[in-house]
Protein backbone atom coordinates (compact mmCIF):
# COMPACT_ATOMS: atom_id res chain seq x y z
CA UNK A 1 0.00 0.00 0.00
CA UNK A 2 1.42 3.39 -0.89
CA UNK A 3 2.11 5.88 1.84
CA UNK A 4 -0.89 7.77 3.10
CA UNK A 5 -0.35 11.51 3.31
CA UNK A 6 -2.76 13.19 5.63
CA UNK A 7 -3.26 16.54 6.94
CA UNK A 8 -5.74 17.28 9.55
CA UNK A 9 -6.98 18.34 7.78
CA UNK A 10 -11.84 18.08 5.83
CA UNK A 11 -18.31 19.50 4.26
CA UNK A 12 -21.69 20.23 3.91
CA UNK A 13 -21.35 20.13 7.65
CA UNK A 14 -23.69 20.00 10.56
CA UNK A 15 -23.49 23.10 12.68
CA UNK A 16 -20.87 22.75 15.40
CA UNK A 17 -22.24 22.78 18.93
CA UNK A 18 -21.45 25.76 21.09
CA UNK A 19 -18.49 24.82 23.26
CA UNK A 20 -16.95 26.74 26.12
CA UNK A 21 -13.45 28.03 25.57
CA UNK A 22 -10.82 25.67 26.96
CA UNK A 23 -7.29 27.00 26.42
CA UNK A 24 -5.71 23.88 27.93
CA UNK A 25 -7.59 21.61 25.53
CA UNK A 26 -6.81 23.85 22.55
CA UNK A 27 -3.12 23.84 23.47
CA UNK A 28 -3.05 20.04 23.54
CA UNK A 29 -4.82 19.83 20.19
CA UNK A 30 -2.22 22.21 18.75
CA UNK A 31 0.46 19.94 20.18
CA UNK A 32 -1.06 16.98 18.34
CA UNK A 33 -1.00 18.98 15.10
CA UNK A 34 2.66 19.87 15.56
CA UNK A 35 3.59 16.32 16.53
CA UNK A 36 1.86 14.89 13.49
CA UNK A 37 3.47 17.44 11.14
CA UNK A 38 6.90 16.54 12.48
CA UNK A 39 6.26 12.81 12.02
CA UNK A 40 4.75 13.11 8.56
CA UNK A 41 7.02 15.71 7.00
CA UNK A 42 10.28 15.77 8.94
CA UNK A 43 10.99 12.11 9.76
CA UNK A 44 12.41 10.47 6.66
CA UNK A 45 12.95 6.92 7.92
CA UNK A 46 9.81 4.82 7.58
CA UNK A 47 10.21 2.91 10.85
CA UNK A 48 10.93 6.10 12.80
CA UNK A 49 7.97 7.83 11.15
CA UNK A 50 5.67 4.96 12.11
CA UNK A 51 6.90 5.14 15.71
CA UNK A 52 6.40 8.92 15.89
CA UNK A 53 2.93 8.65 14.37
CA UNK A 54 2.05 5.91 16.86
CA UNK A 55 3.16 8.19 19.69
CA UNK A 56 0.91 10.99 18.43
CA UNK A 57 -1.99 8.55 18.06
CA UNK A 58 -1.61 7.43 21.68
CA UNK A 59 -1.49 11.05 22.89
CA UNK A 60 -4.65 11.78 20.92
CA UNK A 61 -6.35 8.68 22.34
CA UNK A 62 -5.53 9.80 25.88
CA UNK A 63 -6.93 13.27 25.19
CA UNK A 64 -10.06 11.77 23.61
CA UNK A 65 -10.74 9.78 26.77
CA UNK A 66 -10.47 12.94 28.85
CA UNK A 67 -12.77 14.85 26.49
CA UNK A 68 -15.30 12.28 25.23
CA UNK A 69 -17.59 14.96 23.79
CA UNK A 70 -14.93 16.54 21.61
CA UNK A 71 -14.17 15.33 18.10
CA UNK A 72 -10.77 16.96 17.57
CA UNK A 73 -8.67 14.29 19.35
CA UNK A 74 -10.44 11.57 17.39
CA UNK A 75 -9.58 13.30 14.12
CA UNK A 76 -5.92 13.61 15.06
CA UNK A 77 -5.77 10.02 16.25
CA UNK A 78 -7.19 8.95 12.88
CA UNK A 79 -4.74 11.09 10.96
CA UNK A 80 -1.79 9.76 12.97
CA UNK A 81 -2.92 6.16 12.43
CA UNK A 82 -3.17 6.83 8.70
CA UNK A 83 0.38 8.14 8.67
CA UNK A 84 1.51 5.09 10.63
CA UNK A 85 -0.25 2.88 8.10
CA UNK A 86 1.49 4.56 5.21
CA UNK A 87 4.87 4.27 6.88
CA UNK A 88 4.43 0.57 7.64
CA UNK A 89 2.74 -0.46 4.40
CA UNK A 90 1.56 -3.96 3.59
CA UNK A 91 -1.50 -5.76 4.88
CA UNK A 92 -0.83 -4.60 8.44
CA UNK A 93 -1.56 -1.06 7.29
CA UNK A 94 -5.11 -2.00 6.37
CA UNK A 95 -6.07 -2.61 9.98
CA UNK A 96 -4.76 0.82 10.95
CA UNK A 97 -6.70 2.38 8.06
CA UNK A 98 -9.90 0.69 9.22
CA UNK A 99 -9.31 2.02 12.74
CA UNK A 100 -8.77 5.50 11.31
CA UNK A 101 -12.03 5.32 9.36
CA UNK A 102 -13.95 4.25 12.48
CA UNK A 103 -12.49 7.16 14.46
CA UNK A 104 -13.43 9.65 11.75
CA UNK A 105 -16.96 8.30 11.63
CA UNK A 106 -17.20 8.77 15.40
CA UNK A 107 -15.84 12.30 15.06
CA UNK A 108 -18.36 13.09 12.33
CA UNK A 109 -21.23 12.14 14.64
CA UNK A 110 -19.88 14.38 17.43
CA UNK A 111 -18.94 17.40 15.31
CA UNK A 112 -18.52 17.15 11.55
CA UNK A 113 -16.86 20.59 11.54
CA UNK A 114 -14.15 19.65 14.04
CA UNK A 115 -10.99 21.72 13.46
CA UNK A 116 -13.06 24.05 11.27
CA UNK A 117 -11.36 23.27 7.96
CA UNK A 118 -13.13 20.23 6.57
CA UNK A 119 -10.62 17.80 8.10
CA UNK A 120 -13.15 15.07 8.87
CA UNK A 121 -14.30 14.78 5.27
CA UNK A 122 -10.91 15.44 3.72
CA UNK A 123 -9.48 12.60 5.80
CA UNK A 124 -12.34 10.21 5.03
CA UNK A 125 -12.13 11.05 1.34
CA UNK A 126 -8.41 10.44 1.17
CA UNK A 127 -8.80 7.11 2.96
CA UNK A 128 -11.43 5.92 0.50
CA UNK A 129 -9.20 7.12 -2.34
CA UNK A 130 -5.96 5.49 -1.19
CA UNK A 131 -7.01 2.21 0.42
CA UNK A 132 -7.35 -0.73 -2.00
CA UNK A 133 -10.90 -1.64 -2.96
CA UNK A 134 -12.84 -4.87 -2.50
CA UNK A 135 -11.95 -7.65 -1.83
CA UNK A 136 -8.75 -6.43 -0.15
CA UNK A 137 -9.91 -3.21 1.46
CA UNK A 138 -12.70 -0.65 1.67
CA UNK A 139 -11.48 1.78 -0.97
CA UNK A 140 -14.29 3.34 -2.98
CA UNK A 141 -13.75 6.08 -5.62
CA UNK A 142 -17.39 7.22 -5.47
CA UNK A 143 -17.24 7.72 -1.70
CA UNK A 144 -13.84 9.37 -2.02
CA UNK A 145 -15.18 11.91 -4.52
CA UNK A 146 -18.28 12.62 -2.43
CA UNK A 147 -16.32 13.25 0.78
CA UNK A 148 -13.68 15.38 -0.91
CA UNK A 149 -16.30 17.50 -2.65
CA UNK A 150 -18.02 18.05 0.70
CA UNK A 151 -14.70 19.24 2.11
CA UNK A 152 -14.23 21.63 -0.79
CA UNK A 153 -17.74 23.00 -0.38
CA UNK A 154 -16.73 24.25 3.06
CA UNK A 155 -13.06 25.03 2.46
CA UNK A 156 -12.75 25.72 -1.28
CA UNK A 157 -9.33 27.36 -1.07
CA UNK A 158 -7.85 25.07 1.57
CA UNK A 159 -4.53 23.41 0.93
CA UNK A 160 -5.48 19.94 2.10
CA UNK A 161 -8.89 19.54 0.43
CA UNK A 162 -7.44 20.69 -2.87
CA UNK A 163 -4.32 18.56 -2.56
CA UNK A 164 -6.24 15.38 -1.82
CA UNK A 165 -8.85 16.11 -4.46
CA UNK A 166 -6.05 16.65 -6.97
CA UNK A 167 -4.44 13.40 -5.87
CA UNK A 168 -7.77 11.61 -6.28
CA UNK A 169 -8.31 13.05 -9.77
CA UNK A 170 -4.81 11.94 -10.76
CA UNK A 171 -5.71 8.40 -9.73
CA UNK A 172 -8.85 8.65 -11.87
CA UNK A 173 -6.92 9.87 -14.91
CA UNK A 174 -8.50 13.35 -14.86
CA UNK A 175 -5.25 15.23 -15.28
CA UNK A 176 -6.81 18.55 -16.30
CA UNK A 177 -8.99 18.51 -13.18
CA UNK A 178 -6.01 17.53 -11.08
CA UNK A 179 -4.01 20.49 -12.38
CA UNK A 180 -6.74 22.92 -11.34
CA UNK A 181 -7.06 21.45 -7.85
CA UNK A 182 -3.32 21.25 -7.30
CA UNK A 183 -2.78 24.81 -8.47
CA UNK A 184 -5.27 25.89 -5.79
CA UNK A 185 -3.39 23.79 -3.23
CA UNK A 186 -0.06 25.39 -4.11
CA UNK A 187 -1.62 28.87 -3.92
CA UNK A 188 -3.53 28.20 -0.68
CA UNK A 189 -3.09 30.71 2.15
CA UNK A 190 -0.72 29.90 4.97
CA UNK A 191 -2.14 28.59 8.23
CA UNK A 192 -0.77 30.27 11.38
CA UNK A 193 1.02 27.77 13.57
CA UNK A 194 1.04 25.13 10.82
CA UNK A 195 4.27 26.16 9.14
CA UNK A 196 5.81 22.67 9.01
CA UNK A 197 2.63 21.13 7.62
CA UNK A 198 2.19 23.96 5.12
CA UNK A 199 5.74 23.65 3.84
CA UNK A 200 5.51 19.89 3.46
CA UNK A 201 2.07 19.82 1.89
CA UNK A 202 2.84 22.65 -0.53
CA UNK A 203 5.94 20.79 -1.67
CA UNK A 204 3.90 17.61 -2.21
CA UNK A 205 1.29 19.57 -4.14
CA UNK A 206 3.93 21.20 -6.36
CA UNK A 207 5.52 17.83 -7.14
CA UNK A 208 2.18 16.25 -8.00
CA UNK A 209 1.21 19.29 -10.06
CA UNK A 210 4.34 18.85 -12.17
CA UNK A 211 3.39 15.20 -12.80
CA UNK A 212 -0.16 16.17 -13.76
CA UNK A 213 1.12 18.72 -16.27
CA UNK A 214 3.47 16.13 -17.76
CA UNK A 215 0.52 13.73 -18.17
CA UNK A 216 -1.37 16.40 -20.09
CA UNK A 217 1.55 16.78 -22.48
CA UNK A 218 1.89 13.05 -23.08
Amino acid sequence: MRRFAFAAAALALAAAPALAADPAFDSQVDGLARGWAHANFQVADGSARAAEADRVAHEAETLAKRYPNRAEPLVWEAIALSTEAGAKGGLGALGLAKDARALLERAEKIDANALGDGSVYTSLGSLYAQVPGFPIGFGDPAKARAYLQKALAVNPNGMDPNFFYGDFLMRQGDYAGAVKALERAVAAPARPGREVADHGRRAEAAALLAKAKQKLKA
